[in-house]
């Protein structure tokens, strides 16, 4: 049996434990740092009947007989958590992103090169099967070389966790540069071959914004009945929540108002990064998309062709520039969380346990993503090329 160490036991590794079971896998937890133990014992009785909490990482880590280690804690701990298990030497899956300062991201490199340990970094959008068949047509030359780079992120209603959930404190998360574009920063990364050589960006926060009274909860607000971003009308005028009936529980009873004076978080943003050859791409993510109008994917356009690709759509197109031919490459439904991502972190994860593959998503991978996002964050406060 694999034996399991698990810092912050919050929905996001409860699903990656679920994906890694799905491999019918010996790999258990036995042992989990949570703050909110009674809680969770009450929530999951069976999964948790044999797990012994711990109040200290090091205890943990030096006393449970660890051959593995998952980290899904608010996104501030992410670094200094990680660098206690590099230091032992442990696979490690961490969540994104891997830090939140420049800071931090010196002391996880730091660490990196000290450690033995292989990690997988929860970059699911760049194992994806649709951003995988890109990949291979981009790198067979179909397109030539990529010249030009047109990438967005029109986020839907589940966005909405970055202004009524926890999620609105930049402080626990370096805010949505960090929180959200370290995922398409990394797989366009990955895509393109070769980081930028220098970035620059702007963001705004023009809708979920206002002059409520900070700490305000929606259920408890005088105009819950007729603003727009309210629970009762999300429901019953534009019926984007299928059901009321559990209102006070989402988000863990932590829905706030996202017009309030303390709602953090850009609502849109743009980067521009140019490489070395002189191609540059164009990113941007916003927040305030709904239904149809979600988009995420990205244009890439070279000499020969052009390929463009979106999760939404589970579909790759290529045009051919010097002869009439389109080619359109759909895909059946892959299912499973991060359109399939996520159960091929799960492969990696126990390949790099087992000592029988490597990360796809590694530490390096996750430090230049989180390095580009603090660029385009330092750019918008500089209205300055970062190079």
């Amino acid at each position: 049996m694999k034996r399991l160490g698990v810092i912050g036991y919050g929905g996001r590794i409860r699903h990656m434990l679920d994906e890694i079971a799905t491999f019918g896998t010996d790999a258990t937890v036995v042992a989990v740092i949570d703050p909110a133990e009674a809680k969770l014992r009450l929530r999951f009785p069976e999964k948790l009947q044999h797990v012994t909490f711990y109040d200290d990482v090091d205890r943990m880590l030096d006393e449970a007989a660890l051959d593995g280690v998952l980290i899904g804690t608010n996104c501030l701990y992410h670094t200094p958590y990680a660098i206690k298990v590099l230091e032992r030497h442990l696979p490690l899956f961490l969540e994104k992103p891997v830090a939140i300062d420049e800071e931090q991201v010196a002391r996880l490199h730091a660490a990196s090169l000290a450690s033995r340990s292989e990690v997988v970094v929860s970059f699911p959008l760049r194992l994806s099967e649709l951003c995988v068949m890109a990949k291979e047509i981009l790198d067979s030359g179909v397109i030539g070389t990529i010249e030009n780079v047109q990438a967005i992120n029109n986020v839907p209603f589940y966005g909405s966790n970055y202004y009524h959930g926890w999620m609105r404190d930049e402080s626990l998360t370096g805010g949505l540069w960090l929180q959200k574009a370290t995922h398409d920063l990394d797989y366009l990364t990955w895509l393109v071959g070769t980081p930028p050589a220098r970035v620059i960006a702007v963001e705004s926060k023009t809708v979920f914004t206002g002059e409520m009274p900070a700490g305000l909860y929606c259920l408890e607000c005088p105009v819950r009945t007729t603003c727009p971003e309210s629970q009762l009308n999300l429901f019953a005028m534009q019926g984007i929540i299928d059901d009321m009936r559990e209102a006070e529980s989402w988000w863990d009873g932590r829905w706030q108002c996202s017009f309030a004076v303390d709602t953090g978080n850009h609502d849109a943003a743009t980067a521009i990064l140019q490489y070395a050859s002189g191609a540059h791409m164009v990113y941007t993510q916003n927040f305030y998309a709904r239904r149809g109008a979600a988009k995420r994917g990205a244009t890439l356009l070279g000499y020969k062709g052009t390929l463009s690709f979106d999760w939404y759509t589970d579909e790759v197109v290529v045009h051919h520039h010097h002869n009439a031919r389109v080619e359109r490459h759909k895909l059946e439904a892959t299912g499973g969380g991060h359109h399939g991502g996520d159960k091929r972190l799960a492969h990696d994860f126990l390949a790099i346990l087992n000592g029988t593959g490597p990360s796809r998503a590694t530490l390096a991978d996750g430090l230049l993503s989180a390095q580009l996002c603090l660029m385009a964050k330092r750019a918008c406060a500089t209205s300055q090329f970062q190079p």
